[in-house]
Order: structure tokens, then sequence, then C-alpha cells
């Protein structure tokens, strides 16, 4: 199994979302079908970002898993933009997502 990361930029909150419930509920979209192995937020350069790592057998799977974590996570706030990434021994290698 590999471990992968989904990374996405947050705009803002829908009505009546406290900030503290997005990570969680992105988390819990990806743990739905695969390991998570961490969940972190932060900010980078003014923006918010959710970062979901997890393990899964191929990059087809961690494709639809990025896909449920950007589902869940629109729910709650506006997402802008997606990333899925593998680790590569010593590096993450971005992976096309569309």
């Amino acid at each position: 199994m590999a471990s992968y990361r989904v990374t996405l930029t947050i705009g803002r909150l829908a009505r009546g979302v406290a900030p503290d419930a997005v990570l969680p509920r992105a988390a819990e979209a990806a743990a739905a079908e695969v390991t998570v192995e961490a969940r972190d937020v932060a900010v980078v350069r003014g923006e918010a970002r959710l970062v979901v790592r997890f393990t899964a057998d191929a990059d087809r799977q961690a494709a639809r898993v990025a896909d449920l974590v950007a589902t869940a996570t629109t729910a709650l706030a506006e997402v802008q933009r997606v990333a899925l990434t593998r680790r590569d021994g010593g590096t993450w290698t971005r992976l096309p997502y569309a």
C-alpha cells in the first residue's frame, strides 16, 4: 500500500458551519474507504489548507478517496483547489487530478 495526501484549499465556510467541523468531516469521508494516517490544517500564504493523509492500494483508489473528501468538504466550505500526491521514497509526487 502506498501513502497519499489530498490537499484542499478552502475559501468561505457555509453559513452556520464552525471552522473546527471541516477537517474532521474531511477525514471521516476518507476513513469510510481507507485508513487515514493523519490530518492537518494550515494557513499557507493566507490560504486555509486541509490535508488528509491516507493509505490506498493504487492511484485510482486514491483519486476516488480525493473525490469523496472534496465532496464532503464542499458541503461545508468553498473548495478552491484540490491536489493529490503520492509518497515515493522521500518525496511527494503530484498526481493528475481532475
